[in-house]
């Protein structure tokens, strides 16, 4: 899950394998991680939300609720690129079609992770379902942990080890977006070119060395800085 996670983070965004990467990342997370029941995984395809990936039916029902209403936490965690959890789904009112739908299939709690490539963007969301509130607050608290700089005392302590690993897969796939993009600014101000081009050209010299975008980044960064 941590490998998956920070391989997916120093991938071109099109590289055929980040597909099976979100599908593994889905299956390891609903097997390991103790509070979640089901998970799936929210992308776009042809202009559409579509779930790419999901451990259970009951998941892909969930998701498909938010596409209809186009409205939900995993289209939030996909469009806004930050984690959107719903700590009792019972109760919220922001998302009609979403509550009824989870409620609906016994569920309790839901958090939705936006999960990036290499070129720093969210390309998918991790949608995390569970019949435990009490579990799901805690993982919850200790994935917020991976983007705040000042993390809650404790918060891996009660989560397990697939939530341990979870939380340092998403820290460390952040550590990496930062490295390439220092990588992609290096790039614009020797060329004097835009984000997309100097993605591209990232791009190139990755390929031509046989690198992630993350080695090839980290290598730019040495040679400027040398």
């Amino acid at each position: 899950m941590h490998d998956r996670l920070v391989g997916l983070a120093g991938m071109p965004d099109s590289a055929a394998s980040v597909e099976i990467d979100l599908i593994v990342i889905a299956q390891l997370v609903a097997s390991r991680v103790k509070a979640v029941d089901y998970a799936s995984v929210t992308s776009r395809r042809g202009g559409a939300y579509a779930t790419v990936a999901t451990s259970s039916d009951v998941a892909l029902a969930v998701d498909a609720a938010q596409y209809a209403d186009d409205a939900g936490p995993c289209l939030e965690a996909l469009d806004g690129g930050y984690p959107a959890a719903v700590p009792d789904i019972a109760t919220t009112i922001t998302w009609p079609g979403f509550r009824d739908a989870a409620v609906g299939m016994g569920l309790a709690s839901s958090l939705s992770i936006p999960l990036v490539a290499g070129s720093g963007r969210t390309v998918a969301a991790l949608n995390l379902y569970s019949h435990d509130p009490d579990a799901m607050a805690a993982l919850t608290t200790s994935v917020w942990s991976a983007y705040d700089s000042d993390p809650p005392v404790n918060a891996l302590d009660t989560i397990g080890e697939g939530g341990t690993e979870l939380v340092a897969g998403l820290t460390a796939a952040l550590e990496v977006r930062a490295v390439i993009q220092r990588g992609l600014g290096t790039i614009m101000g020797i060329d004097r070119c835009g984000a997309d081009v100097a993605y591209r050209t990232l791009c190139t010299l990755a390929e031509a060395s046989g690198d992630t975008l993350f080695a090839a980044s980290a290598r730019l960064l040495m040679d400027s800085e040398g």
